[in-house]
């Protein structure tokens, strides 16, 4: 029967070339080793000499290998090997054999390593080039940054992916689901619908090797954002009257639609997307995410009442779409930052002059079909996803498409370009080529799966309804076009608008739900995110509802009371003495100099809030939007916001007295077969009165089977490389992750402030 093993575990690591190290008798006892997923950019300083763009952390090329056992049995039978995620340009030798090689950091691959492995020892081996850091417009990270698997199974099994169940019809008493499934060599198979209790909910069965099967399932409990109830499909191949193979997937039932006129239905239900764009990376982690951070990021942004995702600007870790499934949330799965066109890459400061042209523009003619064939194959059962992104502001002005419509054009980030390559030539790719593409890559993913719309975030939508690029998808995705909605609407009839990408004004909401149209918006960004920063030191973007520790910044509390039902109010802080409309708030900390001048606001989706400074009030005053704004002198103390149903209050931080730790680690999240297992804790620092302290530098030792992975405060031109130990908390606080492992001793966390305090936690 099936068996998956995760081959995370005590892989062997070597940073620079290695002349035959794909063989398998090559001596790797002196590297070094590591646990996947793995990045190693954030084991070293940050640097002015490499990119902005790309938060400042080298690339280069990289070796890894591992050597694992099998049985007899084992090496008997079919043996796939997958890499769920390798930045970039990967190699893979298994025994000295080469197996090929995959251009994509961000899509899954697998070989069928069957004729070559082993019993007994049996080595992977693969090599990693990633030389051209100013590659992208964010950081991507080097190396295998995503789990790796084996699955044996016998040779007549289920093709890798070849199960495809979609839910047809669903109501409270039926729903109607629809299997295609594709084997090798099953003379029939089998599948049946359990609950989480293991009871069959319905069943179907199919002869041949290849073809379709149709169930139904009486009185269906319906996956929903509220109620994300997981159903196991699990398929069986059989040959000869035998069960050769069984493979189980989680499984939704849902029916999802979007109307031109209507918006977006879930379940026949209408609602409105609240969503996010959010990147890969995990701030001090890197690309190399565990799930306990996806976990916490998510029920944070929930909290804030989102309910969307976008994968901002590649496919994601499957990680991230099992928790979407298991928490509710709806996702918009995207493949491409570019297409043909390399577009500017900044690596001096953002819009800084003259750009670097890498990117997978090098890569997307040789291998676009089978990277959006990866995305959409692995994650098309996904109960989450509710829309395929083929692209992200492919059109972007003059980036490097251009057209005769317009003689000169500015984009959204283009404040510094240049009159050159602001101005149309003829010598630069037309943006009529892109309707070509775009029809090419939505017929790709039609194929693949006819169940869900196709879309593109169009940063250029004024001339992508002109050229075709618009009408070759199913749903037109605007970014910061709110001001088109109402009149594309009327000009496009039958068409489907989305805002697949929005600033945090609170009027690019209002543009959604003054209009039944509009299906929602998806916010940049929910997280801030390494990479694409304005220049040394800042290293990463601070667009975030949340910062890099997952911790709420001004924004957040903007958003949760435009989003959420519940009384909110929320204390946010900035220095300066005028009321800045733009100003959302720099902190959640009252501290200064006596006498200073401080913008304060309140966010709060109440009628009325009243400000308080000293038990002293500072006046009533009715939210424009959701916000108040106040201007007043600091002084030390308590400052407090009040509205009918919510309180806020924020004290000046005083001497810290106290490292309190707390550990946030929800149910469960590492693969199964993983042998370590990833723990998020909170160092804060107290006063003698329990509000956050002042900061200090705090420092971090561990014993017992026990690695600390890294620290992370979110201040954005905090240079402290990521492979030390210490680092300053910012407004009292810093989190920390830690690898378990159950080898030796009891693990114990100890902390030390500047101060001399001590915090210590067993986990």
């Amino acid at each position: 029967m099936r068996k998956q093993r995760v081959l995370d575990a005590e892989w062997r690591f070597h940073l620079g070339d290695a002349a035959d190290a794909g063989a398998m008798g090559y001596d790797d006892r002196g590297w070094r080793k590591v646990n996947l997923p793995h990045d190693w950019a954030v084991e070293h300083p940050f640097d002015i000499c490499w990119a902005s763009g790309t938060g400042y952390l080298p690339g280069g090329t990289g070796w890894y290998r591992k050597h694992f056992r099998l049985t007899a049995e084992e090496a008997a039978r079919r043996v796939l090997l997958t890499f769920e995620g390798v930045y970039k340009h990967a190699k893979v030798w298994i025994n000295s054999n080469y197996l090929g090689s995959h251009a994509y950091g961000y899509t899954s691959f697998s070989f069928d390593i069957s004729e070559f492995v082993r019993e007994g020892e049996n080595v992977i081996a693969l090599r990693v080039e990633h030389e051209d850091v100013a590659d992208s417009r964010w950081f991507t990270g080097s190396g295998i940054q995503r789990h790796v698997h084996l699955t044996v199974t016998d040779p007549v099994c289920f093709r890798e992916h070849g199960i495809f169940a979609v839910t047809e019809e669903a109501g409270a008493e039926q729903a109607r689901i629809r299997i295609r499934y594709a084997t090798e060599g099953a003379e029939s198979v089998r599948f049946r619908l359990l609950t989480r209790e293991g009871k069959t909910a319905a069943e179907a069965e199919a002869r041949g090797p290849e073809g379709e099967a149709v169930m139904t399932a009486a009185n269906p409990r319906l996956w929903s954002c509220g109620d994300p109830y997981l159903y196991c499909l699990q398929g069986e191949c059989l040959r000869g009257g035998e069960v050769t193979d069984r493979e189980e997937i989680p499984f939704g039932i849902r029916t999802a639609r979007f109307d031109p006129d209507k918006g977006f239905f879930l379940n026949g239900e209408g609602m409105k997307l609240k969503g996010v764009c959010v990147h890969h990376d995990g701030g001090c982690l890197g690309a190399a995410v565990p799930k306990t951070l996806w976990r916490h990021r998510l029920e944070k942004l929930r909290e804030m009442g989102c309910n969307a995702v976008r994968t901002a600007h590649n496919p994601p870790d499957p990680d991230l779409l099992d928790l979407c499934d298991e928490m509710g949330f709806l996702v918009m799965d995207e493949a491409f930052d570019e297409w043909e066109g390399i577009k500017n890459k900044w690596w001096q400061g953002h819009n800084v002059y003259p750009p670097k042209h890498f990117g997978y523009g090098e890569d997307f003619p040789l291998w676009h079909e089978r990277d959006l064939r990866s995305m959409v194959e692995r994650d098309r059962n996904h109960p989450c996803v509710i829309l395929w992104s083929i692209g992200n502001e492919i059109d972007y002005p003059n980036d490097p498409y251009v057209t005769p419509l317009f003689r000169e054009v500015l984009g959204n980030n283009d404040a510094n370009k240049p009159l050159a390559e602001r101005l149309y030539d003829v010598r630069k790719p037309d943006a009529g080529r892109l309707a070509k593409v775009a029809a090419e890559l939505t017929e790709t993913v039609h194929r693949l799966d006819d169940s869900r719309p196709v879309t593109s975030a169009l940063s250029f939508p004024e001339l992508s309804n002109r050229t075709g690029y618009a009408d070759a998808l199913d749903l037109a995705g605007y970014n910061y076009r709110e001001h088109f909605y109402e009149e594309d609407h009327r000009k496009y009839p039958g068409r489907v608008i989305l805002g697949s990408e929005n600033s945090h004004d609170p009027e690019a909401w209002k543009a959604v739900t003054d209009h039944e149209f509009m299906a929602g918006q998806f916010l940049w960004t929910g997280v801030d995110f390494l990479g694409e920063c304005p220049g040394w030191p800042v290293r990463i973007s601070r667009a975030g509802a949340l910062d890099l520790r997952g911790k709420e910044k001004p924004l957040f509390a903007q958003r949760k009371a435009l989003w959420t039902e519940e009384p909110v109010i929320r204390i946010a802080v900035s220095s300066g003495a005028e009321e800045d409309p733009g100003a959302w708030g720099e902190c959640f900390r009252w501290e200064g100099i006596p006498g200073e001048k401080k913008r304060i606001a309140c966010y709060t989706n109440g009628r009325e809030a009243e400000l308080f400074l000293n038990g002293r009030s500072l006046g009533k005053k009715q939210p424009d939007g959701v916000r108040a704004i106040w201007i007043a002198e600091y002084e030390e103390g308590v400052l407090e916001a009040r509205t009918e149903g919510a309180l806020d209050r924020l004290a000046t931080p005083g001497k810290a007295a106290e490292i309190r730790l707390t550990v946030r680690e929800p149910e469960k999240t590492e693969p199964e077969g993983a042998e370590t297992r990833v723990v998020q804790v909170e160092a804060e620092l107290l006063d003698a009165q329990g509000n956050p302290a002042e900061d200090e530098v705090l420092t971090c030792q561990v014993t017992g089977d026990l690695e600390l992975m890294g620290l992370e405060n979110g201040t954005p031109d905090d240079l402290t490389p990521y492979s030390e130990n210490y680092r300053k908390t910012r407004e009292g606080t810093l989190t920390a992750y830690f690898r378990v492992g159950t080898k030796r001793g009891v693990p114990i966390v100890h902390f030390r402030s500047e101060s001399g305090l001590e915090g210590k936690l067993n986990l």
